[in-house]
């Protein structure tokens, strides 16, 4: 948004004169950050939310704390992003557990409710922990998490979910789902910055190791004088899981910024907009044999689009970019990904580009 851009900027010179910067400047930005971060997910607490540089960072973390037996496994779903994989795999081959990747059926029909089952039914008492987003990076599908967190809790296993691709655009509340840990990189619906992110860690890592021991997390912190008396213990909540330099002066206030206006905004609102601008576009495609997910099982904001059999993919390729038409292509998938800066006059370009190669 420009207002963040504004922001970065304002961020840039202040970093010119850093004797404006005092010991209280270290400290107050951050702490507004956790707080419209916990007032966009619903969190209590603004101290169990961590300030990160990235998913990858917040989900290793959490790796870093689950203490996991040969007899174990953990579960993801298939082809979910690389860092949402890569550190329970590095895990699970330090600790000889197994890694658990669930597929979707063969074929198109219910694909989303198919998948959800088989993910809840794959936990059971050897699962320690189901690692998932809450849509699907490559094609949208929505994951019934309020269900696989009723299931976790029933076996006792932990519940991780990568927010990168959701959180900002589809409610999320921790009130209600309760995941041991959530992830949100801040430059995709967050609308932040890149190389910034919020971690929310619930009552299972009150006590864990961070990633990295740097002074400001260590309680006391805010006494300059005092920072060569060494403390062995950390700030309270998930503060021990800051990353160091948190208080970049520039990123910080960019995502406050950010979080601020999508607390004004109302992620419900940009959901349900969404949804709005794209429901004729989904029903037009499907009549040109186009496949979607059905409603239930996908976000309005993330929406994975199958093309017909006969269509040369690398040619609707081209043809979208010669339309200046971005979208992603991920596997067999077209992602199409509106926000609030869309309209449904690009929903409606979108079709007749897609809708004119099938004749």
């Amino acid at each position: 948004m420009k207002s963040v851009e504004k922001a970065g900027i304002r961020g840039v010179r202040r970093k010119r004169n850093p004797m404006d910067i005092t010991p209280e400047s270290f400290f107050t930005d951050a702490e507004l950050l956790r707080e419209q971060f916990a007032k966009l997910i619903n969190a209590s607490d603004p101290k169990r939310i961590a300030i990160i540089p990235s998913a990858s960072y917040g989900i290793s973390t959490v790796a870093k704390n689950v203490d996991i037996r040969k007899d174990q496994h953990i579960i993801v779903a298939a082809e979910q992003f690389p860092s949402n994989f890569y550190p329970w795999q590095a895990l699970c081959e330090e600790r000889g557990a197994e890694i658990k990747a669930i597929a979707p059926e063969p074929g198109l029909t219910g694909r989303g409710k198919k998948w959800n089952e088989k993910i809840l039914n794959a936990i059971n008492a050897q699962t320690k922990l189901v690692a998932l987003a809450h849509t699907h990076w490559a094609d949208g599908t929505k994951f019934d998490l309020e269900a696989i967190r009723k299931r976790t809790t029933e076996v006792g296993a932990l519940l991780v979910i990568d927010g990168t691709q959701s959180v900002g655009a589809l409610p999320f509340d921790v009130e209600k789902i309760k995941p041991d840990a959530l992830i949100c990189a801040g430059y995709k619906w967050l609308l932040g910055p890149y190389g910034i992110g919020l971690a929310y860690y619930g009552e299972n890592f009150n006590n864990g190791k961070p990633l990295e021991e740097n002074w400001i997390s260590r309680l006391n912190s805010e006494d300059f004088s005092k920072l060569i008396s060494y403390e062995k213990n950390y700030q309270p909540g998930a503060l021990r899981y800051d990353v160091g330099e948190r208080s970049n002066f520039i990123l910080v206030p960019m995502m406050i910024k950010a979080l601020s206006q999508l607390n004004r905004w109302h992620v419900e609102n940009i959901q349900e907009y969404c949804a709005s601008i794209t429901a004729k576009a989904i029903d037009r495609l499907k009549e040109k044999d186009f496949w979607v997910e059905d409603e239930q099982y996908r976000g309005a904001h993330l929406i994975g689009v199958r093309i017909p059999k006969e269509m040369d993919i690398e040619k609707l390729k081209q043809t979208l970019l010669k339309n200046k038409v971005y979208v992603s292509f991920r596997g067999d998938a077209i992602r199409v990904a509106p926000n609030v800066y869309n309209d449904e006059s690009d929903l409606k370009k979108l079709v007749k580009v897609l809708t004119a190669q099938t004749k």
